[in-house]
């Protein structure tokens, strides 16, 4: 079975409209507000759709999270096999004050071809195709990714960008990037969207590095993958019934160092569109009467696409 061009346009039409319906809570101090009404759009939409869908990464368990939680069978029915990956909104404390970088997103994969993570935390790195895969691993010391990335890339150490989220748990990272006079690029949400800044040069980071959520890891693995980005994770759990539950989900090695092609295989689209302007792309602009909203879209081509739409206010 192959990914279609139709299925392609109609994922970018759901992410738009998921991202439209958060406009109106744009600076509202109103996250859960935001959520609900992306989340309602983005089921409401795929299930119109002539797909057999699972959501394999999805807002919690049934009885954590009643929106798009894991296992839930979304489309008609009729056609083909497809899991599902969503985040009806990365950033959703963006939204809420109105900071830059949120996004509406969604993954898709042949039926079984999207790893199904535990909602616990991953150690993640990832870095550019311009980069041969050994240069990066989770584990070599923060020193030694650094220096293998400088000599491959031919960068002096003060002209590299390490990305990775502002957060307690990276103070020994941040140490040794300050250490090894690196630029340090903090985020304060959206792993998302941080790993996905070392897909293309323009956006100025090198290497992304830290530990962030487990499923986030995923979804970003799928847009990385066809980039032909570097990409490992490695999950941590924090209690038994953590362990239990990735157990129960099929992961069998729970110390696991999982290569991109092992989270991400065969066809795959990944779409995310603005909610507020970030790095990335920009945000929704309300304009004559339209939407004006930009995707991101990796699918087939080994490119990273911005498709530009224009949607009428109704």
């Amino acid at each position: 079975m192959k990914l279609s061009q139709e299925l392609l346009n109609n994922l970018i039409d759901i992410t738009s409209n998921s991202a439209i319906a958060c406009y109106p809570y744009i600076g509202k101090n109103e996250k859960i507000l935001a959520d609900k009404a992306a989340t309602d759009i983005m089921r409401d939409q795929l299930n119109k759709l002539n797909i057999k869908g699972e959501v394999v990464i999805g807002e919690g368990e049934l009885d954590e999270a009643p929106m798009l939680y894991i296992g839930e069978k979304l489309g008609t029915g009729n056609g083909p096999e497809i899991d599902i990956a969503v985040d009806p909104v990365e950033g959703t404390n963006f939204v809420a004050k109105n900071l830059p970088g949120s996004m509406s997103v969604m993954a898709v994969s042949e039926k079984g071809n999207l790893f199904k993570a535990p909602e616990t935390y991953m150690e993640k790195i990832a870095t550019g195709n311009h980069i041969p895969k050994d240069t990066i691993d989770l584990d070599f010391t923060v020193e030694k990714n650094i220096t293998n990335y400088s000599k491959a890339s031919k960068k002096k150490l003060n002209e590299i960008t390490v990305c990775l989220l502002d957060r307690p748990r990276h103070q020994k990272i941040i140490n040794d990037l300050k250490r090894l006079n690196v630029n340090i690029k903090y985020i304060s949400d959206g792993d998302v969207s941080g790993a996905l800044l070392v897909s293309d040069k323009k956006f100025g980071v090198d290497i992304f590095m830290g530990i962030g959520g487990g499923p986030e890891g995923v979804i970003a693995a799928a847009a990385l993958d066809k980039l032909n980005c570097k990409f490992q994770g490695r999950f941590l759990f924090n209690s038994n019934e953590d362990k239990v539950r990735a157990k129960r989900m099929g992961i069998k090695d729970l110390n696991k160092k999982y290569e991109i092609n092992e989270i991400v295989r065969g066809q795959s689209i990944f779409c995310a569109t603005g909610i507020t302007p970030g790095d990335l792309m920009n945000g929704i602009v309300k304009k004559n009467g339209k939407y004006i909203t930009e995707t991101i879209v990796t699918y087939n081509k080994n490119i990273l696409e911005i498709v530009k739409k224009e949607t009428s206010i109704t």
